[in-house]
């Protein structure tokens, strides 16, 4: 018998469950890749909508909505501004809170609907769900470029379209990350959620190159495109996506003959019996060191605190307030809250700082501005390495928010000495200022809602899920908000707003790496499986 080509054997290697948790690995990493490739455009554009007119077109009649004599969309001539030049109603001296209003729209409506999303997610179909509000996104990032050409200089219309927009947008985080949590146990979670969560990175990035494209010659296409693509990928999403490995047959954890990964049903049953003789032997570490009596206390508790959910079955939705009893959520949500403030101030400000310090075009702007995001591809990975290794997610995240504060520091004064430090700077303060974020909203946010506290109970992980992301979200809208009211002053004062939240951030997981550092953590064998619904 011919021996098999090479590519077969590697293929017929992986079993069938393997294959099939690859598979869901990048279907959801290309889904919430495309979320962010819809949000990407706005920063994008800010540079188009406002603009400075070259010396030699103030002479001339100008025209908004383009940056050269293209032809391309509705002729808008400026009566009531001789210095500036743009797209009505940004056109105006106060263009830094429009603009701001713009991002903040977007950001205030996500984070009020994150805490409802994650309820109501819990509730339906997964791939229903993730559908329509991929659909939906899909085409309200077009409308807002619609508005080019059909020439709407309403502020009220980019507004309401916003706001829209980032309602239907909460049906994403929620969605995947429970998808994910089913398909994947807690075994190596840091590394594989690092690398699935640079689909933040990598959609930002395609967002960026995306809208550059056509930023300076008809910014209409810069929303259309990346809404389309939203769109097809909804669809893609209701063909393809698999919300459980029960609904194919597939076993829930990653394959191994350790006893700590018995099917979640075994590991129910023999914990029920043994609660009234779990005094003769020790708590897991885990547990220890996450249910201490008091924050002063270095000694680990003898309790376990249950947290059943609405009807008390295992297989019931947590309710909000059972959520935020678990321990560590709330000082997971509020340091969220200041990461993500300084994440989504970059993302939203950082084309429109490099255009004012580097004095480069919106497009050439747009493309550097990838190399934060690029810098955060590697800062997620590297945290979540780390966090594996040292098995302290908190301690992590302090280490990395630690160093990013004086690095902030440095950037404002760095990136003005020319393109070169401005480059070396992005990728030093993207790995930084991502890694912390990236951690918490995907391994950390799965390790709590498949807390053991729950004793079963995995559906607490979409409401958990999207409390945290919920409360980082209102840190989301406040960043770009204050970065409009505050950069007509001067960039620096942005940087301080920054590094103040950074140093926010890291005093909200203090109690946490205080704990971590008081106790042993887990053993690799102790790693609990995420139990079926």
């Amino acid at each position: 018998m011919a021996r098999l080509p090479a590519g077969i054997r590697f293929i017929i290697s992986f079993s069938r469950d393997q294959w099939y948790r690859a598979f869901i690995f990048v279907l959801t990493f290309l889904l919430y890749a495309s979320f962010h490739l819809s949000r990407k455009p706005i920063s994008i554009v800010k540079g188009e909508l406002h603009k400075h007119c070259a010396a030699g077109d103030e002479a001339e009649p100008r025209f908004s909505g383009q940056g050269s004599s293209t032809g391309h969309g509705p002729p808008h001539q400026l009566l009531d501004n001789e210095t500036d030049c743009g797209w009505a109603p940004f056109d105006k001296n106060n263009y830094q809170q429009l603009l701001g209003a713009l991002d903040y729209s977007f950001l205030c409506a996500y984070a009020i609907g994150m805490y409802l999303s994650g309820i109501i997610g819990e509730r339906l179909p997964i791939r229903y769900y993730l559908t329509f509000g991929m659909l939906a996104s899909g085409a309200f990032t077009a409308l807002f470029g619609l508005g080019y050409f059909y020439d709407v200089h309403s502020l009220g219309f980019y507004v309401v379209t916003q706001i829209l927009n980032g309602l239907v947008q909460t049906t994403g985080w929620p969605s995947v990350v429970t998808c994910l949590g089913n398909w994947f146990g807690k075994g190596r979670r840091g590394l594989i959620m690092g690398v699935w969560n640079s689909h933040t990175s990598v959609g930002n990035i395609l967002g960026s190159l995306i809208a550059g494209y056509w930023v300076s010659t008809c910014w209409g296409l810069s929303f259309v495109v990346p809404g389309a693509i939203v769109a097809a990928m909804g669809v893609v999403c209701f063909l393809f996506l698999i919300e459980h490995p029960k609904d194919i047959r597939c076993s829930s954890t990653l394959s191994t003959h350790s006893k700590g990964y018995e099917s979640a049903t075994d590991r129910f049953r023999l914990q029920k019996p043994a609660l009234h003789g779990e005094k003769s032997r020790p708590l897991d570490p885990e547990m220890q060191c996450l249910l201490l009596a008091d924050g002063k206390s270095s000694i680990c508790p003898s309790h376990v605190i249950v947290l059943p959910g609405d009807s008390g079955s295992s297989t019931a939705a947590i309710s909000f307030t059972g959520a935020l009893r678990i321990p560590g959520v709330a000082e997971f949500s509020l340091c969220l809250l200041f990461a993500k403030l300084v994440s989504y101030t970059f993302l939203f400000w950082l084309p429109m700082y490099i255009t004012s310090v580097d004095h480069l075009d919106a497009k050439k702007a747009g493309q550097l501005s990838t190399l934060f995001d690029v810098g955060g591809i590697f800062g997620g990975i590297l945290a979540g390495v780390v966090s594996d290794r040292l098995e302290k997610r908190a301690s992590t995240c302090g280490l990395m928010l630690l160093l990013a504060a004086p690095t902030l520091y440095i950037f404002s004064t760095v990136s003005k000495m020319g393109l070169e430090a401005t480059i070396a700077m992005l990728l030093l303060s993207g790995a930084l200022v991502s890694g912390p974020y990236a951690l918490i909203t995907t391994a950390v946010s799965a390790d709590l809602g498949t807390h053991k506290s729950l004793k079963g109970n995995a559906h607490a992980l979409s409401t958990v899920t999207a409390i945290i992301d919920g409360t980082g979200s209102v840190g989301a809208a406040l960043g770009p908000l204050l970065a409009g009211l505050i950069s007509p002053s001067g960039w620096s004062n942005v940087f301080y707003m920054l590094m103040f939240a950074d140093a926010c951030a890291l005093l909200f997981l203090i109690r946490l790496i205080h704990k971590e550092l008081s106790c042993p953590g887990p053993a690799a064998g102790d790693q609990a499986p995420l139990k079926e619904h």
